[in-house]
This record gives structure tokens, sequence and C-alpha cells, in this order.
């Protein structure tokens, strides 16, 4: 993955908008939490193979993690704290978000096939 140049992202956000797409979106600080923090949360969420038309995307953000948003028909799918990004050779645009230690934290993905892993 390479970081991310927000004019490139956001070209491959807009190729894709107003196409059936599938999203996998996910949030973690995983098991990371707990292990230095007994009291601390685990948190997360996953969703896999949304399928969903945006009618446009966005990239905000400046320096170091940025957010993407998905405006929808009926409201928004949007990943906070990405800051790499490319497109596989599945033609499938993942982006990600990794904290000071490489750990994944967020990963945003929209392809227009479904995923298969």
């Amino acid at each position: 993955m390479e970081p991310i140049e927000i004019n490139q992202l956001q070209k491959h956000i807009d190729d894709r908008a107003n196409k059936s797409v599938y999203v996998h979106l996910e949030t973690t600080n995983g098991a990371y939490a707990s292990h230095f923090n007994e009291d601390a949360y685990n948190v997360g969420a996953f969703i896999r193979n949304a399928n969903v038309s945006y009618q446009r995307g966005k990239v905000v953000g400046a320096g170091v993690t940025y957010r993407v948003g998905l405006k929808l028909d009926i409201g928004w799918i949007y990943a906070e704290g990405v800051n790499q990004f490319e497109i596989n050779d599945q033609n499938q645009l993942l982006m990600a978000g990794h904290d000071r230690e490489g750990r994944l934290m967020v990963s945003l993905q929209i392809s227009e096939t479904p995923f298969h892993y």
C-alpha cells in the first residue's frame, strides 16, 4: 500500500461512483487495547460485501490521516483514520489506516465484484 495522495485517491473513488459496488468496512482496535490495559474496551465493526451505489465520494484531511466518505441516497458510509491505499490486481480499491506500530485500525474497500476472502 502507498501513502495517500488525495487527488489520486479521489480519482479512484470518483471512477466507482454511480455504479453498483461492494463495500467492505472494518474498524478495530483488536486485542491490542486489552493487551496493554486490562480496563480498555475492545471495539470494532465489520461489514462485508454490502452492495451499494454511492452518488459521490470525498477524501478530506491533511497530513497523516484522512476521512473517506461515500454519499448514498439514504445516508453515508465513512472511514476515519485512513492513511494508505492501493488498487489490487482485481481492480479493487483498498484503503486502510494503520497505527504507529503498523496495526490495522480501519479498512474501507470498494469493488465492482464481491470480495471472496
